[in-house]
């Protein structure tokens, strides 16, 4: 017991001086553990505020903990420690100023953040080892550990505490299910950054205790040591292997890959890097056989990678995935050429450079998003021009374009409203929309790519949850839903009284494809009925492409009967083509029901 109130006297007491090491990372983690505990009360979709806010607080950390280690590396900083501080403040909340007009949290901002996120991690690894003042192996290896440490830690502590929950709601008295999630939300966003923090030592301090702590960290754990040396070299290796194997198979088949590729490389070039980064501790024949060769073999893996992404690039323009995907195989190839020649000791130079691509591929006019947008509406430009739907920046509609057209026109314009830029387009009309005003501005409907010969195909339309519903004119609304699997369970029946008279809501599962709604009186007759499939076939008709935010006329069923009337508003529908027993259409859908007599 002794034993075990010094372990957790001296986590405290570490954890204290994490807290007065790195004050802003903390209050940025203290504020998100807030912020998402209040969001799991709310038991709702958060406000844009707050999603805003939480962006803030993850660049607000990382921000502090740059802040920290340049005051630590650079003696003049150390001595102006609360003017960085101000600086790393002041930098966080501008940021928020710059989120605070957006409509809505878009993917661009999205991957913006994570990738500012991501520089300023290569910046913690980097500063303390700038001109050589401390290993940058030896720093990379420090985080590492104390970051699967902590994740360890985090884990057990976690487990431990939802069993003991688990049990307190079985056999004492019942717990809120909310306890978990603020409980995780503790542990994960608080406690685990937390501890992380407290176990990284003061890599520039000249203070003998603090010179005592790092030599202490450093040492490389021996089964760590086999994990790098025996595991995960041999599977980098094999992964290499079967690579030039598979680049072999593209030169005597001259069939290069359609897009798989690069992803798989990028994966075996990060992977690679890190494990090279730890195998550079290692005196081992393993280590040194691999910083031998792993370096000179990435530069020809990544060259064919390039090769492959510019074959998608001339034939499909850039998208931010393609972008990034080929600046990090140029990044890959700097490295690759700089490990060869420089000594391991130069290893920061990886995190320096990946910083720098990091932040170019942000700022403007070069960045990704900007060049992507750029690209894709040259193409559609050059697509409408071939066919004669645009020239000298006025569009004539054409009911006969070739399907190509259609669909590159289509997947084009969808790809630019997700990211919300057609606003660039300068031929298009002002609110153009893609779902409402195809037909009229081009002469055909949005036209999706329909995989002849595919086994299995698939096609899925959500409504567009931003758009108003018209529900004026009926007396009651329900929400009911019917999957594919439910053939077999029965009818689905939902009793509700109007003005004194019963009714009931009746969800029959047909088919595999088939749903039929109905609404019964009280002795059973049916006053109103339809199937859904027919509906759906229509809204698929073009293509088994997504159809993503379709607007609620498009995705609503009206029907009439006996002076009676139902609106069945489609929430999402998911089509599954094919022979296959799992061949069929889950609905999710708003019933509406009311008298023809009501007025509207």
């Amino acid at each position: 017991m002794k034993r075990l109130i010094e372990m957790i006297q001296y986590l405290i007491k570490g954890m204290s001086r994490a807290v007065l090491r790195f004050p802003l990372t903390v209050i940025s983690l203290f504020g998100a553990t807030v912020l998402i505990c209040y969001i799991i009360s709310l038991h709702e979709s958060p406000s844009l505020v707050i999603e805003k806010a939480m962006f803030t607080l993850l660049v607000g950390a990382f921000l502090g903990m740059v802040a920290q280690f340049s005051t630590e590396r650079f003696e003049k900083l150390s001595k102006i420690r609360l003017a960085v501080y101000g600086i790393a403040a002041l930098l966080t909340a501008g940021y928020f100023m710059i989120l605070w007009p957006a409509p809505v949290i878009s993917a661009e901002i999205g991957i913006r953040t994570f990738v500012a996120v991501f520089a300023m991690l290569c910046a913690v690894l980097w500063v303390p080892s700038f001109k050589g003042k401390v290993d940058f192996n030896q720093v990379t290896l420090i985080h590492f550990k104390s970051a699967f440490t902590s994740a360890l830690y985090s884990g057990v502590l976690s487990g431990g505490i939802a069993a003991i929950i688990a049990t307190i709601d079985i056999l004492l008295f019942q717990v809120n299910s909310d306890a978990y999630s603020y409980m995780m939300t503790f542990v994960w966003v608080m406690f685990a950054p937390l501890y992380y923090l407290s176990l990284l030592p003061k890599f520039n301090s000249e203070e003998e205790s603090d010179i005592e702590v790092l030599q202490a960290v450093r040492n490389y754990p021996r089964f760590l040591e086999i994990l790098v040396s025996y595991i995960a070299i041999p599977l980098v290796a094999t992964y290499t292997l079967v690579l030039l194997a598979y680049f072999i198979k593209i030169l005597v088949t001259l069939h290069w890959p359609s897009g798989q590729l690069g992803p798989m490389v990028l994966v075996y070039s990060a992977a690679g890097l890190l494990i090279f980064i730890l195998a550079s501790l290692l005196e081992n024949r393993f280590a040194a056989l691999y910083r031998k060769i792993f370096p000179k073999v990435l530069i020809p893996v990544v060259i064919m990678q390039l090769i492959s992404v510019g074959i998608r690039l001339n034939a499909y323009g850039v998208t931010e995935s393609r972008y990034y995907v080929a600046l990090f195989g140029v990044f890959s190839i700097v490295v690759g050429v700089l490990l060869s020649l420089k000594p391991i000791s130069k290893n920061s130079y990886i995190a320096l450079l990946a910083a720098v691509f990091a932040i170019f591929s942000i700022i403007p006019p070069l960045d990704a998003f900007t060049v992507s947008r750029i690209s894709q509406i040259t193409r559609v430009e050059q697509i409408l021009q071939a066919e004669g739907i645009l020239f000298e920046g006025n569009l004539t509609p054409k009911t006969n374009a070739s399907e190509h057209t259609k669909t590159e026109t289509t997947n084009i314009l969808s790809y630019l409203d997700r990211r919300s830029t057609l606003k660039y387009i300068n031929w298009l009309p002002e609110d153009f929309n893609i779902y409402q005003d195809m037909k009229s501005v081009f002469g055909f409907e949005p036209t999706y790519p329909n995989y002849v010969g595919e086994e299995t195909r698939y096609f899925y339309a959500g409504l567009d949850a931003q758009k108003p519903v018209i529900i004026s004119g009926y007396d009651i609304a329900m929400t009911v839903h019917s999957e594919r699997y439910m053939k077999d369970e029965g009818i689905k029946s939902y009793h509700f009284t109007l003005e004194g008279i019963d009714y009931e809501l009746f969800v029959e599962r047909l088919s595999n494809q088939e749903t039929k709604v109905s609404i019964r009186d009280a002795s059973g007759i049916e006053l109103i009925g339809t199937g859904l499939y027919e509906f759906v076939q229509g809204l698929a008709k073009t293509g088994n492409a997504p159809k993503e935010a379709m607007p609620p006329e498009k995705m609503t069923l009206d029907v009439s009967q006996n002076g009676y009337k139902l609106k069945i508003i489609f929430q999402n529908v998911n089509i599954t083509y094919g022979a296959e027993a799992d061949a069929g259409v889950d609905y999710s859908a708003l019933v509406l029901f009311g008298d023809q007599n009501t007025e509207n």
